[in-house]
């Protein structure tokens, strides 16, 4: 059973790909970069530990919270079904398939047999959209070539597997019920909502303030790790190329911020883009900084980096404040 009609093309980043095929599906169609700002998914986090081999810098917020809160901001109604058992797994999305609806599924991308890189990420997003005997066909990111498939047996592995960031077996799917929300109304209402988490965070770890921790910490790396040369240039593959769209995500906000413009006349909103068009170019630039040090083992290139990441605490800060001033929408 394969579905008809699906666009398979697939996006920047998972689960905002993940969406556009089930929102395409319920007759929505909105952009990459207007699902990821409704979903309030711009974050940042430092994350270090004694377990981890080397720091984790995450540009996004927990996996899954884009969805919730897309579908919840704009009245939708989302079905999400969860179960330890990989049969009744397996006969939440067959059913939801036969009936001609794709699925949304959270996955360890470790066990898809298209991925070349073999690194456990629980926090994997794919759309189900057919199956044989043997195969399911997925619809993954444009950078994993979109329209995919992988073996049943590996999909179950990647489905039921333990360990951060995964999920039991999550699949979800969306139904437009009610008419949608005004766009205009629930934008004003994301980006406030984003800006307030982001100018508030609950540890020293996130937000604006996970930004200027990093600076901090950074300085560090050439001892951090145990393989430098190669854990320097991984953290800015990350950064740049892990589907985060570039820049730590910060490109696929900034064009959200242009959309809106679109739909709203406000100045927080202009002042905000304004400064993301140039908050962007930074992260990469920090990307390549972390490159170059591990390329060269040379302290400065980590110097020259916390330095920009000083200044990105206080340019993102400065954009948020903006958001915050954003007028209230009526929905």
């Amino acid at each position: 059973m394969i579905l008809d009609g699906v666009d398979t093309a697939g996006g920047e980043h998972c689960e905002t790909s993940t969406l556009h095929v089930l929102l395409r599906h319920a007759g929505i169609e909105l952009s990459e970069p207007m699902l990821f700002g409704l979903g309030e998914g711009l974050g940042f986090i430092y994350w270090d530990g004694k377990n981890l081999p080397f720091p984790f810098l995450g540009g996004r917020s927990k996996p899954f919270e884009i969805t919730r809160k897309l579908t919840d901001r704009l009245g939708l109604t989302l079905r999400v079904k969860e179960t330890t058992s990989a049969r009744t797994a397996w006969r939440n999305v067959a059913e939801e398939i036969d009936a001609g609806a794709p699925v949304g599924l959270q996955l360890d991308s470790y066990h898809l047999e298209y991925f070349t890189s073999k690194v456990h990420f629980g926090g994997h997003f794919a759309a189900l959209y057919g199956y044989d005997q043997e195969t399911a066909f997925l619809v993954d990111t444009a950078q994993q070539g979109g329209s995919v498939s992988t073996s049943l047996e590996s999909l179950e592995r990647a489905r039921g597997e333990k360990g951060p960031m995964t999920a039991k077996n999550r699949s979800f799917t969306l139904r437009a019920d009610e008419p949608l929300k005004p766009l205009s109304d629930v934008l004003r209402d994301a980006v406030r909502a984003n800006a307030a988490e982001f100018l508030a965070p609950p540890i020293a770890n996130l937000g604006y303030r996970g930004i200027g921790k990093a600076a901090v910490q950074v300085r560090k790396w050439l001892d951090r790790g145990s393989d430098p040369a190669r854990d320097l240039p991984q953290a800015a593959v990350l950064m740049e190329r892990a589907g985060t769209g570039g820049a730590l995500f910060r490109r696929i906000y900034r064009d959200f911020l242009e959309e809106c413009t679109a739909f709203v006349d406000d100045a927080g909103l202009r002042t905000a883009y304004e400064k993301y068009r140039e908050i962007a170019p930074l992260w990469t630039e920090v990307a390549h900084l972390f490159t170059r040090a591990g390329e060269t083992g040379d302290a400065r290139h980590l110097a020259d980096a916390s330095a920009v990441l000083s200044e990105l605490a206080q340019r993102e800060r400065e954009a948020m404040t903006a958001l915050a001033t954003v007028q209230c929408g009526r929905s």
